[in-house]
This record gives C-alpha cells, sequence and structure tokens, in this order.
C-alpha cells in the first residue's frame, strides 16, 4: 500500500504558474500562463515510455445503431458481433447514425469552449475541492505532484431525476444565474447521452449472450459524470501528454472529439491513432464493465497527446452504476467460464480507490482487487 499512495502524493505546483483561491485553498496552474512559457516545467514531463509516438491509424470498428435503434429485427445481431469483436480486442469502437441531435452536440461544443475561455477567477469559482469528484481543474495539480496531465477539466454530476434538472441546478449553484443556460445545454446533453449509453448496454449484454436488458436495468439508476475536456497547445508536445496512459474505471464512456485529432489507443501492442469523425461517438469500455464481464470485455488503455499549433477539446460521459449496488458478473457468464474473476465490490469501493490512493492507469483493476482482498 505505501509505493501506491506514494505514487499519488500531493504537492503545489510552482508559485509563478498557480492561482489561488482564498475560499477553497489549494491551487491550480493557470494554462493560459503554461503555453506562453518556452519549456514545458518539469511536472508536466512524462517518461519516455509513456511517450513512445503512435506510427499508424487503428482501424476503428464502425457500428451503425440506425436500424438497432429503429427496431430491425437483425440488426442487433448484427450491431453485437462487431461489438464483441472489439471488446475481445482492445475496448473500442465508434457508433454512427446513434441519434444524438448534432445541433445538440455543436451547442455543448460552444458552451465548453466558452467555459473554458473563462478568467480563472471565474473558473476557480466552480474550483474542485478535495474528496469531490465535481469542478474545475487544472491539471489535476490538486491531486498529483508530476506527470501532469496538459489540460483543462470541467466535471459535474448527472443523475436521471425526473422531478430535478440536476445539471442544470449545478451550474447555477456553482457559476451563478447567469450559466443557467450552458446547464440547460448539458442537462439535455446528459440525458441524450445517457440513453444512449442504455442501447449501447442492450447490444453488450446481446454481444455476451446474456439477457438483454440485463445490464440496461443495472445502470438505469445510476449516477453518472459528465467531463468537458480542453487540451491547450503545447509548445514541446514531444514532452507532455494531454491525458497519461490508462484505461477508465467506469463503466462506458460516451465521448465526442472535434477536429483537431489526439486520441490514441493501444492496440496489437502498439498505441494508434483514432482519426475524428464529427457524426461518431467514441465508445470505450472501462474498468467497471471488465468486472461485470467476468474480465471477458477488455478495458481500453488509452490516451491524449496534445498539439503544437491547436487546442483540442472534447466532450467525456462516463457511465457509472449507483454507488451502492454489488457488482457482480451474470450467474450465465461465471458458470460458462467456470470461474469468477473478481471479488464483489460496489462502484463506490473502486471510486474511493482511485480517488484517494492510486492513480488511474492500465493496472487499475488488478491493483484494486488486491487492495480490496488484502483490506477485508
Amino acid at each position: 500500500m505505501e509505493s501506491i499512495v506514494a505514487s499519488t502524493c500531493l504537492l503545489p505546483p510552482p508559485q509563478s504558474l498557480q492561482e489561488k483561491h482564498k475560499d477553497n485553498g489549494g491551487s491550480v496552474f493557470d494554462m493560459t500562463l503554461l503555453q506562453k512559457q518556452s519549456n514545458v516545467p518539469m511536472h508536466f514531463i512524462w517518461p519516455k515510455e509513456d511517450l513512445v509516438p503512435a506510427q499508424e491509424e487503428l482501424n476503428t470498428p464502425l457500428v451503425d445503431l440506425e436500424g438497432f435503434i429503429r427496431g430491425d429485427e437483425e440488426a442487433p445481431e448484427y450491431a453485437a458481433n462487431l461489438i464483441r469483436a472489439a471488446c475481445l480486442t482492445h475496448g473500442f469502437f465508434q457508433v454512427i447514425n446513434h441519434g444524438i441531435d448534432s445541433s445538440l452536440i455543436r451547442s455543448a461544443h460552444d458552451h465548453m469552449e466558452a467555459l473554458f475561455k473563462l478568467p480563472m477567477t471565474q473558473k476557480l469559482r466552480a474550483k474542485r475541492t478535495p474528496g469531490t469528484m465535481w469542478g474545475y481543474s487544472g491539471a489535476h495539480a490538486d491531486r498529483f505532484s508530476s506527470k501532469l496531465p496538459w489540460k483543462e477539466t470541467f466535471s459535474f454530476p448527472f443523475i436521471d431525476n425526473k422531478s430535478e434538472p440536476v445539471v442544470t441546478n449545478y451550474f447555477k449553484s456553482t457559476l451563478g444565474e447567469e450559466f443557467k443556460a450552458t446547464g440547460v445545454v448539458y442537462q439535455k446533453y446528459c440525458e441524450a447521452m445517457k440513453e444512449l449509453s442504455l442501447k449501447i448496454m442492450e447490444l453488450l449484454a446481446l454481444s455476451l449472450g446474456v439477457d438483454r436488458l440485463h445490464y440496461r436495468e443495472f445502470f438505469e439508476d445510476g449516477c453518472s459524470i459528465m467531463r468537458c475536456n480542453y487540451y491547450p497547445s503545447c509548445q514541446e508536445p514531444s514532452l507532455a501528454l494531454g491525458t497519461g496512459p490508462h484505461c477508465d474505471p467506469t463503466s462506458l464512456t460516451i465521448l465526442h472529439q472535434d477536429q483537431v485529432g489526439g486520441l490514441e489507443v493501444f492496440a496489437n501492442n502498439k498505441w494508434q491513432t483514432v482519426r475524428p469523425r464529427s457524426d461518431a461517438l467514441v465508445i470505450n469500455i472501462g474498468d467497471t464493465f471488465t468486472a461485470l464481464s467476468n474480465g471477458r470485455y477488455k478495458s481500453c488503455l488509452h490516451r491524449a497527446v496534445v498539439n503544437k499549433y491547436k487546442d483540442r477539446r472534447s466532450l467525456a460521459f462516463f457511465l457509472c452504476p449507483r454507488e451502492d449496488k454489488v457488482l457482480r458478473p451474470p450467474e450465465d457468464l461465471v458458470s460458462s467460464d467456470g470461474t469468477k474473476n473478481y471479488p464483489d465490490f460496489t462502484w463506490l469501493d473502486l471510486l474511493k480507490f482511485t480517488q484517494n490512493y492510486y492513480r488511474a492507469d492500465e493496472a487499475t483493476l488488478q491493483n484494486f482487487t488486491k487492495w480490496l482482498l488484502s483490506s477485508k
């Protein structure tokens, strides 16, 4: 446990590049100042083994959802077969004709651009406080002291609550009434992403040969995470990363990236680029679903590189189960495999592990399992 805790030692960034927030305490990097530096600060330099450049483009599985959404009889099986092949290999695919209004996606990007252009004093009104998942973060400097990601993020919760617009209220309470319109856009965006993620859960169930509604029903009452990502241009992109190599600890990620490019997936023992498609949504499996599939489906190892000349933005929706639900694979999978590959746990258990003890990487699930068993 000592080595795990040491790897997430929290230290403040250099005074010249940080902004203080008197109310919340702590510090964040001002990315506007960072872009003006002649060299990448040491806190942002990654090890050479993490910086090996991608040499080719990933032949991304493209799943057309039109027939499935329309209710065509043969479409679910065809889509499920494509998804199965991808998830057994690297846990990554893209979907088109997904039913999400393109104008809603554009609006979400426009509001994200406006958010990250706010003065630092306004961003810090929504600064993430220690022990929470939500709010603004500059390079995650509130959590880590080295291998910092070259990015800013703004994260907020989504619960499908018919009686209360959770996202709209979050924006009003953290940034002020003038951001109600932004909250409304992201409320609609999250609702659309949640419904799409549940449809994909149906296809994942079919691809695994279990009851079609098994995973959909499991995730219906969960609290999911929405995150806006901003990757500023970087003067020395060969030294820094927008996001280091990691698997998402969540269950399923739905990402829409702009046209700059920078997302890379580790497949066939090498890093491969993912060409942006404005009409497609990127889908990747996370650690929690790997456990729910009894280890059959791979949690996608991916990273984000930075660009010397262009800023990059992306919208990420992370599907999560309810925090107190016990995570275990369907009995059909366990019976077929002959063994249960992970102990029972809750999403709250894994969340606490990644927030308090361990920085998410390619081995999060394995190390979490060891930690969980040793703590019982």
